[in-house]
């Protein structure tokens, strides 16, 4: 019986083990903050379930909902720094990165209808926002809808003087800082997973989400009240660490991309009848009275809301809201 040479043999258990590494896959840590049964939530799942059948299993992907490894705070930090691949942050977040043109999305009624917010993520405003996020070592790959926001409170909000003096929890945005105010409240910047108690124990008095949000963290049992406005939009960006994305085999980043595409088309399919079935489910718990504004209210929102646009003009950039303001004319919007 021939000895194999000790080089040979070496050479021989390297290759094994290097083929052995060669199998591993490729881990996402895609880490967000709301519950499994959001649309953000299912977006993921939906994702995940593509990308691993699209690459037969050469890419794994590791779900982590509701604030389990990171906050709202420290997610993006961490996503710059590697510690995770993938978030799905709401669109608010990219301002204190110095990315102010995102707080766009925070403009009051900046979006009249669903058919103005496609144009502006699907087209050439969208792909330029995401443009600027690469200096900060982050790509956008999508953008998912959550849907318009609605308020909530420990009072009735009929009319833009009930928000006079209220501690209206907020996102970090000087835009819903502006906005807040415009309607005479206080506004206090929280995180998303603090908001619940904070209104269980007066710290604050309401707060503006979409009813799927609502309804899944529960603040509609902490809330007397729940106006349907419509004033403001909540969307996530789908986005990843630029290093991690760059160094990723050519073939398994296209398959990545037609696996967010189709889990895009899913989730913002999803968002608005989990939005109807969560306002429904709220009103049926009968623990908050929902009212709807009607024309002649909604108009008078509007009317103190409006100004927030002027105002934010230096902060966002002018020429970027008009040319939203451009797609809502050409759209028939008044």
């Amino acid at each position: 019986m021939h000895k194999i040479h000790p080089i040979l043999s070496g050479l021989f258990a390297l290759a094994l083990s290097t083929g052995a590494l060669a199998q591993q896959p490729i881990v996402i840590k895609f880490s967000h903050v709301v519950a499994n049964d959001t649309p953000k939530g299912q977006g993921a799942e939906r994702f995940k379930e593509l990308a691993e059948k699209a690459t037969s299993g050469r890419v794994k992907v590791e779900l982590y909902p509701n604030s389990t490894l990171y906050k709202d705070k420290e997610e993006l930090e961490a996503l710059q720094l590697g510690a995770v691949q993938m978030l799905a942050p709401s669109l608010s977040k990219f301002a204190p990165l110095g990315v102010k043109e995102f707080e766009l999305f925070d403009l009051p009624y900046i979006f009249p209808g669903k058919d103005v917010l496609n144009r502006v993520t699907e087209g050439p405003i969208g792909k330029s926002l995401f443009k600027k996020l690469e200096s900060k070592n982050i790509v956008g790959l999508a953008y998912w809808d959550n849907g318009f926001k609605q308020m909530t409170s420990h009072k009735p909000m009929h009319d833009p003087s009930d928000f006079k003096g209220l501690k209206m929890r907020i996102q970090s945005s000087k835009v819903l800082d502006a906005q807040m105010r415009a309607l005479g409240a206080n506004p206090q910047v929280m995180a998303f997973s603090e908001v619940y108690q904070a209104l269980q124990t007066g710290v604050v008095d309401g707060t503006e989400n979409t009813p799927s949000n609502i309804y899944t963290q529960k603040t509609h049992e902490v809330q007397e009240h729940l106006t349907v406005s419509d004033h403001g939009y909540i969307g996530y960006a789908v986005i990843v660490n630029k290093k991690f994305w760059d160094s990723l085999p050519a073939d398994i980043r296209t398959e990545l991309e037609g696996a967010m595409k189709e889990a895009t088309k899913y989730t913002n399919a999803i968002a608005q009848q989990e939005n109807d079935k969560a306002l429904n489910n709220i009103k049926q718990s009968g623990k908050t009275t929902v009212y709807t504004l009607n024309a002649k209210e909604k108009s008078e929102w509007r009317k103190a809301l409006l100004p927030v646009q002027k105002e934010m003009q230096g902060r966002i950039g002018k020429d970027l809201i008009n040319a939203v303001n451009k797609e809502s004319a050409t759209l028939g919007y008044k």
